[in-house]
């Protein structure tokens, strides 16, 4: 807790307090109250009680560990691409994906001066990433922080009216900073793709529109990649994310991240998979699980 900016630390061992007196009902998330997590779990599940962790990996061992049921974690943005680390994180987690679940992205300047001092800008750097033009044309800093409303928060510790956060809206009430301007963001259709993590889960049934995500290596030889996915084209099946990351320094081995829509129960899935299996070193499925936003 104390990794936090110290006007963020009664916040967070109030709501620490909160999740371990009923870690049954506990989703954990990356980053200070106020954050575009904290706001993804309140309403996803809004019974929940919101357990902030520092960093991903926090989050990932507060399921692991127990101390809470769930995580709710961003693995990709419309804007910005790709949450770091969650590539690597996710398949070494050991937990299952059992739902996803979409928020829209909205971002403010806070501060404790004028718009007209502020020189620098703190935040994620998704954040940074997804207001980038707005910072430019202003002439404004740049800086990236673990977290947007920690970064608020930091803010207030630091007292400089040049040093301003994007944030989320609600954490300049969080923090009692000042609005000093809102819809930063790029594009109005901001949006970031949460998964839900657990332990342990059931896939989803076979009914209605179902993802199915999943990791494979492909071996080491000419047209692999090719070979291995022909059979979701043959067989009609739609996959929405293909990711890939490099395993070691040797550049050879690569693993892929994929997303498909359909269940693995599906005759042409299966097939798919099966096809998919023969040309790959390894193949594991992260989860079956509710479509929450129509893909195509």
């Amino acid at each position: 807790m104390n990794r936090y900016p110290a006007p963020a630390q009664p916040i967070v061992a109030d709501m620490e307090k909160a999740a371990h007196a009923a870690p049954q009902h506990a989703v954990a998330f990356q980053g200070a109250p106020g954050a575009n997590s904290h706001i993804a779990v309140l309403q996803d599940q809004p019974d929940a009680r919101p357990l902030p962790c520092f960093s991903f990996e926090d989050a990932i061992d507060a399921v692991r560990d127990g101390r809470a049921a769930s995580a709710l974690i961003p693995i990709e943005n419309s804007l910005h691409g790709r949450v770091a680390d969650i590539h690597f994180l996710l398949p070494e987690s050991g937990l299952v994906i059992t739902g996803e679940f979409f928020l829209p992205i909205r971002y403010a300047l806070m501060g404790q001066g004028p718009i007209d001092q502020v020189k620098q800008a703190i935040s994620h750097p998704q954040a940074l990433g997804q207001c980038r033009k707005w910072l430019r044309a202003r002439g404004i800093e740049p800086v990236a922080y673990p977290d947007t409303a920690g970064a608020a928060a930091r803010v207030v510790e630091l007292n400089d009216p040049e040093i301003a956060a994007i944030a989320p809206p609600g954490a300049a009430q969080i923090y009692g900073l000042d609005t000093l301007a809102e819809a930063l963001e790029d594009s109005s259709d901001n949006m970031t793709r949460f998964v839900r993590l657990s332990r342990s889960g059931a896939p989803a049934p076979n009914e209605g529109a179902v993802m199915t995500s999943f990791i494979f290596e492909v071996k080491n030889v000419p047209a692999a990649l090719y070979k291995a996915l022909g059979g979701f084209a043959t067989n009609g099946v739609n996959m929405t994310k293909l990711e890939s990351y490099q395993r070691g320094a040797s550049f050879a081995a690569t693993t892929f991240f994929a997303d498909i829509v359909g269940h693995p129960d599906d005759p042409a899935v299966a097939r798919a998979l099966e096809e998919l299996s023969f040309y790959s070193r390894s193949l594991r499925v992260l989860g079956t699980y509710p479509q929450a936003r129509a893909r195509g």
